[in-house]
Order: structure tokens, then sequence, then C-alpha cells
């Protein structure tokens, strides 16, 4: 059975190549607007599983995945330029924030789907604005939700977590393989 990533970030793909799965990548297609009064939570989950749902293939396991930063109760997703990057930047610097990470499992080859998620506290450093400009100007930010990455040069931003690392960059890996554990039959089957 193949096992298909539904999105288009290298991360999630490293993540689960490096721990040697064989993996095909398809971006999805889906609205990822919020619904209202809509949990951190139950938004990753329903966009992780839309995303793998959203895709057409035959004997194949299919994984969705979504991440969001929140910071008290506002969402902070992908910069849509750079100056909405240097705002989410600002208004974490200095503060602890949760990111939450969904994944969507769906197995085409015997119609079971599972969605689940994980979530880490980070606490970020005090930043100057000339941190920041100088961030923002790598490039970096810009596909990223909350504006940073914590497996590259955004390392520096982040003074401690409480969590598992892979959910800040993504995709966690540990619940992942609990996930498996469900659709283990259908996938041993075929």
């Amino acid at each position: 059975m193949k096992i298909i990533l539904a999105s288009s970030s290298p991360r999630r793909l490293k993540l689960l190549t490096d721990q040697n799965y064989k993996i095909e990548v398809i971006s999805p297609v889906v609205e990822e607007s919020r619904l209202e009064a809509e949990k951190p939570a139950q938004y990753v989950t329903r966009l992780a599983l839309a995303k793998a749902r959203s895709i057409v293939a035959n004997d194949a396991l299919i994984i969705g995945a979504d991440t969001v930063v929140v910071l008290n109760s506002e969402f902070l997703n992908k910069p849509r330029s750079m100056i909405e990057a240097k705002q989410i930047l600002l208004k974490l610097s200095g503060r602890v924030h949760q990111v939450y990470t969904g994944i969507g499992l769906v197995c085409t080859a015997c119609g079971s789907a599972s969605a689940d998620y994980d979530s880490t506290i980070v606490h970020f450093n005090d930043l100057t604005e000339t941190a920041i400009m100088e961030y923002i100007e790598s490039g970096e930010p810009m596909d990223k939700a909350g504006a940073y990455g914590i497996q590259g040069m955004g390392s520096f931003l982040v003074k401690k977590i409480e969590g598992e690392l892979d959910t800040v960059i993504g995709f966690p890996m540990k619940l992942f393989k609990n996930m498996l554990e469900v659709h283990r039959e259908c996938l041993n089957k075929n």
C-alpha cells in the first residue's frame, strides 16, 4: 500500500522520510477558513482530515496535517506579507504561545479514517526589531504558521518548549505512530 502525504510542507516530508517511510506527496486543495467559535484542536484536526480526504487514490494511506500557532485566543497563521510577519513576531516576542498540529489519516483500501492532535507550549525570547527584520529578510518565516521555523534559523527566537519539538515543526511523530496502530490491521492486509 502506498503512503501519500497530503501536504506541500518539506518539513513534514523530511520528518517522515527520516523515519524511513516511503512517501508520495500530493498537495491538497482545501478551504482553510476557521469555523465560528472553533477551538484550535478542533480546527487542526478538521483541516488535517479534510486534507487527507481531498486526495483521491486507490489502496493508499493518506496523511493530512495542519498546524496553527495560538497566542491567547488569537490564531496566528502563515503571514501573507513581510509586514504581517513582523507584526506576528512582535506579538510573540517575550511571550508564551501554543502550537497545535493535527493529523488526519484516511485508508482508502478499507475506508477507515481518524484524526487527532498534539500541542506544545512555546516560550519566546525577547526580540529586537532588528533581529526580527533580519530573520524576515531570510525568507524563512513566510510559509510557516506563526511566522517562524523552530528547526531552522528561527531557533534563536525560542527560549524553551514544553512538549514535542515535532509538533512545533508541524508533524508530531509520536502521535502519528500511535495513530498508525488504529490502521495497522488494514495496512497489514494490503
